[in-house]
């Protein structure tokens, strides 16, 4: 069993701004062996500031599982169009807005009411793109 999580690097998202992908870019990956942290300290994307923001144990056969499940929710980036990329899978580009509504469902499905405002966190996004990727037998 490995380790599915989710990171996000400054410097990406600011480069992402800066191209028009947007600042909410994320990257979920998997890590059979070690830490998420130990792999991602050599640096991807032309990027070494990633922190984790959120992992999980989760049992796909492989990274190119996990990325699959994860196509059918979100928008993956195509490394081969960005050559900062440089290849790398698993940039995720996520839509805040999309993020806030599915809360709000949530929200409104446990407590009965419409909750005023809702302020999307790096955490909630990354739990939502966890449950895409590797979703859990128990919810939360």
């Amino acid at each position: 069993m490995g380790i599915a999580y989710v990171a996000r690097s400054k410097t990406l998202q600011a480069w992402g701004s800066d191209v028009g992908l947007g600042k909410n870019l994320y990257k979920v990956g998997y890590v059979a062996e070690g830490s998420p942290a130990e792999a991602l300290a050599a640096g991807l994307a032309g990027a070494s500031d990633w922190s984790v923001v959120a992992s999980r144990a989760a049992d796909p056969a492989d990274e190119d599982e996990l990325l699959t499940r994860l196509a059918t929710r979100e928008k993956l980036v195509d490394p081969a169009y960005y050559p900062r990329l440089r290849g790398e899978r698993g940039i995720v580009k996520v839509n805040p807005a999309a993020i806030e509504n599915v809360m709000r469902v949530r929200l409104a499905l446990e407590t009965g009411a419409e909750p005023d405002v809702i302020k999307v966190k790096p955490t909630d996004i990354a739990r939502l793109l966890l449950d895409a990727a590797c979703p859990r037998a128990e919810p939360d």
